[in-house]
């Protein structure tokens, strides 16, 4: 039995995205129980360019395995289709989809249908009577966190339209422009962000302008400002695709699968799982570490 196989773990994120916290995580717990060699690599400042590169010299190490993001089909399908013809294992983790993974020649796809998640948390928001929303879209370029618009805007019923904000990255300019859309708009009956980067400004938007707890507020991901507010009761739900899985699965499956020669024979949905204040006590003791 070959121990000590080697695993490299590539993400689209720049160094400044805490969400990832929990992805690094993932791994190193991996590694250290299934006894293999773990990497996290990614580009500092989130270059989808840089990263097709990081792809590049992550196979020229020739590890047993790459798990990477597909973050930019179109920029990163060359450099994963050469690891795969290198005799490389690729997983797709976190971003992409199914049938990307198996365009590209990859194992599996392990993470959140997007467009899905998008939808049931539209459903959910219609139950509670929401008809009108701003999507806060803190990563324009990113055609999956689209889809997390578009799928709520179907769950509701309602068209897209002009209610998808392209917030940029930035926290200030993104709390000035919630700001500026609410005021432009003041039935908004809604407010959708796609992750900690575009919740916690949202969070400080609302409340100077008085609008938090009295808004509908619902977000994808968790982190430590949204565990906060979903306690608080100024945000009804996180969606949460369970990061910690999308690290940690790729690297169990690889390894039973580099040694046994067994591989599920289907990809992994990590989400959409929805965490509301009832059932915070797990993810309030793991926030910013597994969950």
């Amino acid at each position: 039995m070959a121990e000590g196989e080697k695993y490299i773990l590539v993400s689209h994120a720049p160094d400044s995205d805490s969400w990832w916290n929990t992805i690094k995580n993932g791994i190193a717990l991996a590694g250290e129980q299934m006894d293999v060699e773990v990497e996290y690599r990614n580009p500092p400042t989130g270059d989808i360019a840089d990263m097709a590169r990081i792809i590049e010299q992550a196979t020229a190490s020739g590890p047993n395995g790459i798990i990477t993001t597909l973050a930019d089909f179109d920029v990163l399908k060359a450099p994963i289709m050469d690891a795969v013809a290198s005799g490389v294992d690729v997983i797709i983790m976190n971003t992409g989809s199914a049938e990307q993974a198996r365009e590209v020649g990859a194992l599996m796809y392990v993470g959140q249908p997007e467009y899905d998640a998008g939808f049931a948390a539209g459903q959910r928001a219609k139950d509670d009577g929401i008809g009108s929303f701003l999507c806060v879209n803190h990563a324009i370029q990113q055609p999956t966190l689209a889809e997390r618009c578009q799928g709520f805007a179907d769950g509701l019923g309602v068209e897209l339209g002009s209610s998808m904000l392209d917030s940029g990255a930035d926290p200030s300019e993104i709390k000035n422009r919630v700001q500026a859309y609410l005021s432009a708009n003041p039935d908004t009956d809604a407010v959708l962000t796609l992750g900690p980067v575009s919740a916690d400004p949202t969070l400080l938007a609302l409340d100077e302008i008085g609008l938090a707890g009295d808004i509908y507020f619902g977000t994808f991901d968790l982190g430590e400002e949204i565990v906060k507010a979903i306690k608080s009761g100024v945000i009804e739900w996180g969606i949460d695709q369970q990061p910690f899985l999308q690290a940690y699965l790729p690297v169990v499956i690889m390894t039973n699968y580099h040694r046994y020669g067994v591989l599920p024979g289907n990809n992994i949905n990590a989400g959409p799982g929805f965490v509301t204040a009832e059932g915070l006590e797990k993810v309030e003791e793991f926030a910013g570490e597994y969950r």
